[in-house]
């Protein structure tokens, strides 16, 4: 292990160091503690955690219910993840042949887990998911998720995480690294794991997310494929970076707190959708239209049923996008607009709302002066 992670015994009380091969795994296991991430065994010369006693082993038994992480047993992976020093010397000290993973929901962290396998990317859509990448765009040399990561970056005109230096970073045997972040103030805020592999949530291609739901093998462990290295001076997490935040957000990895589900366009809206009527000339009256509940909601401090009300209106514009009245661009615009003035500082959750309701509206064309 580099010199600049050694420590001498005096000083193992020092929680801005890693532990010494001499004192792995324990040390790692109580150095993670002292951060407060709550740790569990890996299987040794593994990254896998290790195995349940035998009851858990049996067919269709689950965590959710089992006494033996309240027992001092390590079953069931991160769910048995721990502060407790004395169960730590307990678990490491007599299994010393153990690797340390780290359990991410609970220790507030989100660690970005960037894969160097050189293979062909998948079809353009899935490289970065959400943003398209037309055929002009030459994708030669694009092989590994230090590439796409970076592209991300830079399409945001921000840096990679992979070179954020302010941030704990480590190298993986398999020549990845895992990019360490808190959660910081949204540390209740329940982020979500993905892969990037993922036709479904995921951030980037061979860039996989670790937060709640998963683990991530701790700095200085160590397997038969090598050493999980970190790198430079920095050995504390930084906090996520607000733009990756809300590329999380926009790839599914933060769900949203309370929005409430899309609606059919409630009798109302529809009519004042309808008497309207008219062509393009008359959408202004319309917006105002479907906006004015929004609007309303400004004059009262809290309540009011904001979020139904900037649901039911997101919706409604979704609806009149499907049907050609206005673009979406100009749809999410206004709605952000009225929903910033009418609840200042809640740009994220207005976001989400939006969202929600216009992908429902979208689906439902509605058409003014027709009846529906």
């Amino acid at each position: 292990m580099p010199a600049d992670l050694r420590i001498s015994p005096s000083d193992s009380r020092d929680e801005g160091s890693l532990p010494s091969v001499a004192d792995v795994p324990l040390a790692t296991a109580r150095w993670c503690a002292r951060q407060g991430w709550p740790v569990h065994p890996l299987a040794p010369g593994r990254k896998t955690p290790a195995a349940n006693c035998e009851s858990c082993r049996q067919p269709g038994h689950s965590h959710a219910g089992c006494t033996c992480p309240a027992e001092g047993r390590w079953c069931h992976s991160f769910h048995a993840a721990t502060l407790d020093q004395r169960r730590i010397d307990r678990w490491w000290g007599g299994n010393p042949q153990f690797g340390t993973g780290v359990a991410c929901g609970p220790a507030g962290l989100i660690v970005i887990d960037i894969d160097a396998h050189a293979t062909k990317p998948p079809s353009r859509d899935r490289i970065l998911p959400g943003i398209p990448i037309s055929d002009q765009v030459n994708l030669t040399g694009l092989t590994n998720g230090f590439h796409t990561i970076a592209v991300l970056a830079a399409l945001r005109d921000m840096p990679s995480p992979a070179e954020d230096a302010d941030t704990l970073r480590v190298r993986t045997p398999s020549g990845g690294l895992h990019v360490w972040y808190r959660a910081g103030d949204n540390r209740n805020r329940r982020w979500q794991c993905s892969s990037g592999s993922s036709p479904g949530r995921a951030l980037a291609w061979q860039v996989d997310v670790r937060a709640h739901g998963g683990y991530i093998v701790a700095p200085g462990t160590t397997t038969t494929a090598g050493t999980y290295t970190p790198l430079g001076t920095v050995r504390r997490p930084a906090v996520l970076p607000d733009w990756l935040a809300q590329e999380l957000e926009r790839t599914g990895h933060l769900p949203a707190l309370d929005v409430p589900a899309p609606r059919a366009v409630p009798p109302r809206a529809q009519q004042a959708v309808i008497a309207a009527g008219g062509g393009r000339n008359r959408t202004h009256d319309i917006l105002a239209s479907v906006l004015a509940p929004v609007e309303a909601c400004g004059q009262v401090a809290e309540g009011a049923g904001f979020s139904d009300t900037l649901n039911r209106a997101a919706y409604t514009l979704g609806g009149l996008v499907a049907a050609s009245r206005l673009s979406q661009e100009e749809a999410e615009d206004i709605l952000l607009q009225t929903a910033a003035a009418a609840r200042p500082g809640q740009d994220r959750r207005a976001e989400q709302i939006i969202r929600s309701g216009m992908a429902a509206g979208l689906k439902r064309p509605l058409y003014p002066g027709s009846g529906r």
